[in-house]
């Protein structure tokens, strides 16, 4: 038990912050932390150990989020989670469809390292994952997903659909 206790204390503000960069409520963001360790504790003997123990969290947070998600909304499309993750500034009601499809289209005019982080960051993947399957640093991943966040964002906002 001290193992996980160590863990926790390691890893619980790296998973609180990633949950809270997807779900933007941070009480939302809180019980999706204790279950994540809850769910690791129980299936702690499934790790194989072909990730980090750090993956491995983040992997279970990830899909405790979407397993939410789909419970709010039975059918939960790449589009949905797309709107969510780029839009995270902008109440829900002001995305219409024209938002949703113009994000994806921005999207498609970025070079393919960017769509490729974005992408997986919407599927909740960790900047970690990410790192290692684009072959950059980690730092690398977070700055290139902020500027494409932020030049998507810039772009709705001047052509007035946020």
């Amino acid at each position: 038990m001290k193992q996980i206790e160590r863990l926790y204390m390691l890893y619980k503000r790296d998973i609180y912050i990633y949950l809270l960069s997807m779900t933007h409520d941070s009480d939302l963001s809180e019980d999706l932390l204790s279950e994540t360790f809850v769910n690791a504790i129980s299936s702690i003997g499934n790790f194989k150990g072909q990730s980090s123990v750090k993956t491995w969290l983040f992997s279970i947070a990830r899909n405790l989020w979407l397993q939410r998600i789909r419970k709010e909304k039975p059918t939960v499309e790449y589009n949905d989670l797309l709107e969510l993750y780029v839009s995270d500034s902008i109440p829900q009601k002001l995305i219409t469809k024209e938002t949703a499809n113009r994000i994806k289209e921005l999207l498609s005019e970025k070079d393919e390292r960017a769509q490729k982080i974005l992408n997986m960051r919407v599927e909740g993947y960790s900047f970690g994952e990410i790192a290692q399957r684009v072959n950059i640093t980690e730092s690398s991943a977070r700055v290139i997903n902020f500027r494409t966040k932020k030049s998507i964002k810039m772009i709705l906002k001047k052509e007035g659909l946020i």
